[in-house]
């Protein structure tokens, strides 16, 4: 049963939004996954990280990764062992900072990532293929209007 399904009709319709809200991410992610681990072997968390690495071509410190990434050192250096070892990232000297090291994704990486781009891409549009451009637009426009209140209430 999902978090939506689990709410009340006599729940506050804001709260009954928000859990369709998380579920329909939910249901989204966990099809990417299972896409990403059966065509490519590879996880979301590796699939994230090697996104802020193609946004970044110079690349970006292991501290700078933990905060695009919103987790810790440790789970960025759990990702990283392997991707390196795999030859997709490389990790670099800083040369301000001897104990800080720039990870950038190796070329072999970037061709790795650019075809792993390319199917999340086409797998979102077919996960969403059920809405018209025209209903895409006005969704899109709503949840900017839910982001900007939200970011409103927090200050």
């Amino acid at each position: 049963m999902d978090r939506e399904t689990a709410s009340r009709t006599n729940d506050h319709q804001a709260l009954r939004l928000w859990l369709r809200l998380l579920t329909c991410t939910q249901l989204i992610e966990r099809e990417v996954r299972a896409r990403l681990r059966q065509r490519f072997d590879t996880t979301l968390p590796r699939f994230d990280l090697m996104s802020q690495l193609w946004r970044y071509p110079e690349g970006l410190k292991m501290n700078e990764l933990s905060r695009h990434l919103m987790v810790t050192g440790g789970n960025v250096t759990g990702i990283v062992d392997p991707l390196e070892a795999e030859g997709l990232v490389e990790r670099t000297p800083e040369p301000e900072d001897r104990r800080a090291h720039r990870v950038r994704l190796t070329r072999a990486g970037r061709k790795a990532f650019a075809e792993m781009a390319r199917a999340h891409e086409e797998w979102i549009v077919e996960l969403l293929a059920g809405l018209s451009r025209k209903e895409h637009a006005e969704v899109y426009k709503l949840l900017g209007r839910i982001k900007q209140a939200t970011l409103e209430a927090q200050s």
